[in-house]
């Protein structure tokens, strides 16, 4: 998508210019990969026009490969985010009706040559939110992964924006069968599936809390690993961020980071690049979720939906925060 975003935390309705980004869930997930290490291919569908160059430009610059099949029908998604501040909230305007990705069909993407060569797939449950359409072609793609060995990872993402809570369940529960690691957050786990943690504060998030909340989504779908993010948000631009993940029955924890929020879109899908990037290093579990957090805490300090960081940069944040500057 193309994100439009007005300047000194203005409104749109004072905008006289906006800012311009490229983002969106997977390709976020992408870019965060890329930068941390390993090959990645994002696979989308885009108008060819230019602003489907643009963001298919965009990707190859973070030295994404795009697997792009170029419509000549739909458009470009758009979004405007409208960044707050206590006591006002962030906002997100969409403009993607009828974008050309929303306008997939299943058997249009080859799965057999997008998957070669790759080790991992990973697709945020917004794809599916988009149309029928795009949810059928979703449910072909973790299919497809599934039989081409590779290990599938899945982001629920919920947005409400895009659908109901209730119809998010109905299309998400039977393609979870196809998931090997399920990324949520605190808040989507019990919105989509129903299950809560017995205490739900944004100001005081305890991970021991969501220790069930993890044990309980892997009873149920037989996940080989879970990762919940977890935000605490007592104000816009103050948060703490921290994670954990059930893996192979034992639950590992994060460190909690302080973060000053520059721009807290496309933390989550730094996360999932961080884990994915860890876990194709053979890092363990506690390992790769600790580079995770990190590498997603950084994320916070960075204008736009990607995750401009490096493995050193990761690697430092590991051995102890600085903030002096760097000379």
């Amino acid at each position: 998508m193309v994100r439009l975003t007005p300047p000194d935390f203005q409104r749109l309705e004072q905008a006289a210019s906006l800012n311009v980004y490229v983002g969106g869930g997977e390709l976020n997930v992408a870019v965060a990969a890329a930068r941390l290490g390993v090959s990645s291919r994002w696979v989308s569908r885009l108008p060819d026009n230019s602003l489907g160059r643009v963001i298919a430009a965009r990707a190859r610059e973070q030295g994404v490969d795009p697997y792009v099949d170029w419509s000549s029908d739909g458009r470009a998604g758009l979004y405007f985010a409208e960044l707050g501040a206590a006591p006002r909230a962030s906002n997100v305007l969409y403009d993607r009706s009828e974008s050309s990705i929303s306008r997939i069909k299943p058997g249009k993407i080859d799965w057999r040559a997008v998957f070669e060569g790759a080790r991992w797939f990973h697709v945020s449950g917004i794809t599916p939110a988009l149309s029928d359409s795009a949810a059928q072609v979703t449910a072909e793609a973790l299919a497809a992964a599934k039989k081409a060995g590779l290990t599938v990872s899945y982001d629920l993402n919920y947005r409400s924006k895009l659908w109901s809570a209730e119809k998010a369940r109905a299309v998400q529960e039977p393609l979870m069968e196809h998931v090997d690691v399920l990324i949520t957050t605190e808040e989507d786990s019990r919105l989509v599936f129903g299950i809560a943690a017995p205490r739900n504060s944004y100001e005081h998030l305890s991970e021991e809390e969501y220790d069930p909340v993890a044990r309980e989504l892997q009873k149920r779908f037989g996940f080989q690993a879970i990762a919940v993010t977890l935000r605490e948000n007592p104000l816009v631009w103050l948060n703490s961020w921290s994670a954990i993940v059930l893996a192979e029955g034992t639950l590992h924890r994060a460190p909690r980071y302080e973060v000053e929020i520059v721009d807290r879109i496309g933390a989550g899908d730094a996360f999932s690049g961080g884990l994915i990037t860890a876990r194709l290093d053979k890092q363990g579990w506690e390992q790769a979720l600790r580079f995770a957090t990190a590498a997603s805490a950084i994320k916070h300090s960075i204008p736009g939906d990607f995750c401009l960081t490096t493995k050193a940069e990761v690697e430092q944040l590991l051995k102890g925060p600085s903030l002096r500057v760097s000379r």
